[in-house]
């Protein structure tokens, strides 16, 4: 590791502060490899081989308007460093790639519903504070398997209720051990996006809420249910974009990380 090359292995960040660390590497060269390994420059796009280090989960890869080629050579990348790619927004073409590229070990997950796939490369330890995620109704439930799946790849234990809508609202009641169990809560509505509302007045811990396109024409294309979600009078709740799934289970893990943290200190 004296004279790093493009030839060099990746290395982790914690593997080069323990060569310097034991006087096997100068803090010259260390710095050297950390600025070669942080990206990885492809031409279409500046891959952060770094972000695991920083924000304790890696890039993800938003496959929309890629193509194959593009998915899997990210993918790769991402791999090669040692990193866990999670690929969100897939077409069938982008998972007949990956599978094709990836698919003959055990560690590729294809969700098809959820338009995702997760290509392994490192252990996630797996945290306690339990992240739920509620659907309003069926049709739903690819935004909102979206967002379980994306809190799962990231380390978080998830546990789903779908169909829990306010048109049944005793079923959502009928969830209520899970509700008062869960110290984040993803709720999916679509419609007039009153079950965050609901949830919100229920429990103690947070709600992420999300609305979803689904509903007739006045819903405005989860326009209707944003809104609803924006003003709603239940303190208490953030609100993601309009299907972004992605971003409520991801905001879901971080807060769940947070609560695992303050369970262990």
């Amino acid at each position: 590791m004296d004279n790093p090359t493009d030839s060099t292995p990746t290395p982790t960040t914690r593997s080069l502060l323990q060569a310097v660390a034991a006087g096997r590497l100068s803090p010259a060269d260390a710095e050297k490899l950390l600025r070669r390994t942080s990206i990885a420059e492809l031409g279409y796009a500046t891959v952060d081989l770094q972000r695991q280090a920083r924000r304790g989960r890696p890039e993800v890869i938003f496959c929309e308007r890629k193509t194959a080629t593009q998915v899997v050579e990210i993918a790769r990348r991402i791999g090669e460093a040692g990193q866990n790619a999670l690929m969100t927004r897939m077409t069938d073409e982008h998972m007949a790639a990956v599978n094709e590229a990836f698919g003959k070990g055990d560690d590729l997950s294809l969700w098809p519903v959820a338009r995702l796939a997760m290509l392994r490369r490192a252990v996630v330890k797996r945290r306690d504070p339990l992240v739920a995620v509620l659907a309003a109704g069926t049709s739903d439930l690819p935004v909102a398997e979206e967002a379980a799946l994306t809190a799962e790849a990231l380390g978080s234990t998830v546990e789903r209720a779908y169909d829990v809508g306010v048109a049944g609202l005793h079923r959502l009641l009928g969830k209520a051990d899970l509700l008062m169990r869960a110290r984040v809560i993803v709720a999916v509505a679509g419609m007039e996006g009153a079950l965050p509302s609901v949830v919100a007045g229920l429990v103690a811990c947070p709600v992420i809420a999300v609305p979803t396109s689904v509903g007739y024409g006045a819903s405005f294309g989860g326009a209707t249910a944003l809104l609803a979600m924006i003003n709603s009078c239940s303190p208490g709740i953030g609100v993601v974009n309009i299907d972004n799934g992605f971003g409520a289970g991801y905001l879901a893990d971080s807060i769940a990380a947070l609560a695992d943290r303050a369970d262990d200190s």
